[in-house]
């Protein structure tokens, strides 16, 4: 009989030293460490789901003393204090509401006035965040772009360590070994991949295993 398993909340690692650089990532993260010579203090950071844009717009936030702000709550902050911030960081931008683009083109405008850096981050291009305000977006087109890029070998490798570990479940190298060549390479697919092995071990009492992850991949 299957055990009782309980969904218990995990620590997300997001600091500097728990992000692995790679080729995919680090023209980006050499960009955001450059943040003193932005072009109009913006950046745009794009990158598909899981890519790691959280985590870096994080690192860049602890050096800049940024204040983070989602942008589908945009609409309802606080601006003048949001503004007030050493810099600013709004996530996933091409989930704007309306009234969250109204928003953003004020803040923008608050932020240039002051010289205040601002990070953007989307899933998508600008051109696909859906702006209807023209003004919003010739200044978001016409912020400079950084992208993270799909991962390779070693940086999804490093990844997967590190989904594991926000668990705290520690697993051989083989099993990590293992998983890469089977696995749809997406950062997307390694957090369901880890999501799944742990509650499954859960359910059974038992290890994180390379025959419980043949499992799940055989009935995939």
């Amino acid at each position: 009989m299957s055990q009782l398993a309980f969904d218990l909340p995990f620590r997300t690692a997001l600091g500097r030293g728990d992000f692995f650089v790679s080729t995919p990532n680090a023209a980006a993260l050499a960009t955001l460490d450059g943040w003193h010579d932005w072009p109009g203090g913006k950046m745009v950071l794009v990158g598909p789901p899981g890519s790691g844009k959280t985590h870096l717009a994080h690192v860049w936030a602890e050096g800049a003393r940024a204040t983070l702000h989602p942008a589908a709550t945009l609409e309802s902050a606080d601006l003048p204090r949001l503004a007030s911030a050493p810099a600013v960081v709004i996530e996933d931008c091409d989930g704007l509401t309306p009234g969250g683009q109204t928003a953003l083109f004020h803040l923008h405008n608050m932020l240039a006035a002051s010289a205040t850096p601002l990070l953007m981050t989307a899933a998508t291009l600008p051109r696909d965040w859906g702006l209807t305000l023209p003004d919003l977006a010739s200044r978001v087109q016409s912020a400079p772009l950084t992208r993270l890029e799909a991962p390779d070998d070693a940086l999804l490798a490093a990844v997967l360590v590190k989904l594991f570990a926000d668990r705290q479940i520690t697993v051989p190298p083989a099993l990590i070994a293992y998983l890469i060549p089977r696995m749809e390479r997406s950062f997307d697919a390694a957090r369901a991949m880890v999501a799944e092995l742990d509650a499954a071990a859960l359910a059974r009492g038992s290890p994180v295993t390379r025959s419980l992850a043949a499992t799940l991949l055989d009935n995939s």
